[in-house]
C-alpha cells in the first residue's frame, strides 16, 4: 500500500499562485509516475499533470505555461506549482501515484480562485 499526503491548497485571488506538495510514503518502488488530477464541481476528475521517476513530464492544455510538476525522488514528492491561476482552475486537487499494478489516490486539497 502507499499512503499520500497533500498539503498546500487555499483560497488565492485570479493572477495569484499557490503550490501543492504531496508526500508518498509505504511501499514505494523507484519507477513510478506521479501526478495531479483535480475535481471540479459537477464535473469529472480531470488530469492537470504527470511526471515520471525519469523527469518526463505531461501537461493538460489549460495549465501549460502556467502550472509546473516537480519531484523529488529521494524524498517521494511531488510539487505542484499553480501560477497566473485563474477562476475556472478552481477545484479539489488531489495528488496520484501510479505503478503498473497499483494506482494511488491522495485525499485532495481544495482550491479556490476568486475572480
Amino acid at each position: 500500500q502507499v499512503q499520500l499526503v497533500e498539503s498546500g491548497g487555499g483560497l488565492v485571488q485570479a493572477g495569484g499562485s499557490l503550490r501543492l506538495a504531496c508526500a508518498a510514503s509505504g511501499k514505494i518502488v523507484s519507477i513510478n509516475t506521479m501526478g495531479w488530477y483535480r475535481q471540479a464541481p459537477g464535473k469529472q476528475r480531470e488530469l492537470v499533470a504527470l511526471i515520471t521517476s525519469s523527469g518526463s513530464t505531461n501537461y493538460a492544455g489549460s495549465v501549460k505555461g502556467r502550472f509546473t510538476i516537480s519531484r523529488d525522488n529521494a524524498k517521494n514528492t511531488v510539487d505542484l506549482q499553480m501560477n497566473s491561476l485563474k477562476p475556472e482552475d478552481t477545484a479539489v486537487y488531489y495528488c496520484n501515484y501510479q505503478i503498473p499494478f497499483g494506482n494511488y489516490w491522495g485525499q485532495g486539497t481544495q482550491v479556490t480562485v476568486s475572480s
